[in-house]
This record gives structure tokens, sequence and C-alpha cells, in this order.
């Protein structure tokens, strides 16, 4: 058995990076859990064929709310595919164009300065490190570009998946 947390290695090196935080979040309410763990945030809704193209990786917020890959397509680079926020309260979007994006997104400053995120700073220094990347201006620079890529192709596939039962407000 293989002590490796997923095939994507920059989840592995997230991964790393939160084990040597031992507990200290550094986005708010985010933390990776086991690697495409087949939950349905669906309830039931789309067939397995389509629950199948989505890989939870990790929890986007403290209250339920998670990040998924999205196999949009069938290309063999994992970290390159869509990254899918799908809510606890219902929404549902294209967070980021593939897992680098997201992390940037991640180090952006805490909206509620009451968010305590004491492994931020070592998350920044991480990201600088392993990617060569920084904090975005904005969220928007991030999910702007992911929302005008992706979001039509995902509303249509969710209505797909769903035969209509769950819809997409794209923009």
């Amino acid at each position: 058995m293989s002590d490796v947390y997923s095939p994507i290695p920059e989840l592995n090196s997230l991964r790393e990076l939160e084990d040597r935080l031992a507990g200290q979040f550094f986005a708010p309410g985010f933390e990776l859990f086991d690697y495409d763990d087949g939950l349905d945030w669906f309830c039931g809704r789309a067939e397995p064929e389509y629950l199948e193209r989505l890989i939870y990786f990790g929890r986007a917020t403290s209250s339920g709310s998670y990040y998924a890959l999205w196999r949009c397509d069938d290309r063999d680079d994992l970290a390159t595919l869509p990254v899918i926020f799908l809510g606890d309260e219902g929404d549902l979007y294209v967070a980021a164009r593939d897992l680098r994006e997201l992390f940037r997104l991640l180090a952006c400053e805490p909206d509620d300065p009451d968010d305590l995120c004491p492994g931020r700073g070592e998350y920044l220094a991480w990201l600088s490190r392993e990617f060569g990347l920084t904090a975005p201006d904005s969220t928007e620079a991030v999910t702007g570009p992911a929302e005008e890529e992706y979001e039509q192709r995902f509303a249509d596939w969710v209505r797909l998946a769903t035969n209509g039962t769950v819809e997409l407000r794209v923009s």
C-alpha cells in the first residue's frame, strides 16, 4: 500500500505542507480530505457515469462546501483539469482553470479579518517556492478566466448529468 495521497504531484505537495502545518489553516475553511472519496453532491440526481467525472479532494469551507476536479475531457495531466466549487447552499461553479490557479485563489487575503489562518505565511512561501506563484490581486483574476473558459460547458454538462434537475445560472 502506498503512502502517496493522490496521483497528482501538486496535490501531494500540498498534502505534505498541510501535514507540516499540523492543523493550522492556511486558507479559511480549506483542507484536503481523502482523494476521490466518491462524494455525491448531487444527492442521487446524477447518473454514476457523470459522478465519475468529478474527483473530490478538499473542503472549500468549514460549512460543507467542496472542491473537485472536473474531468471535462480525458487528458492525462489531472492537475490541468478545471476545479469546481460545490457549495453547501447550492452554489455550483467553476472556481479555477486548474489546480495551480486554485492554489493562487487560496492565497488571497481572507474577506473576514476574523478568519484565522496561522499557516498563511508558510503557504505563501510554499506557493512561491514550489510553483513560482503569488496571490492574485483579486479573486476575480482567477475565477473570471475560469468562468469564461468553462462555465457554459460545465452548465451544459450539469444539465445532462442531472437530467435538467440542477441548473447553473450562466452570466
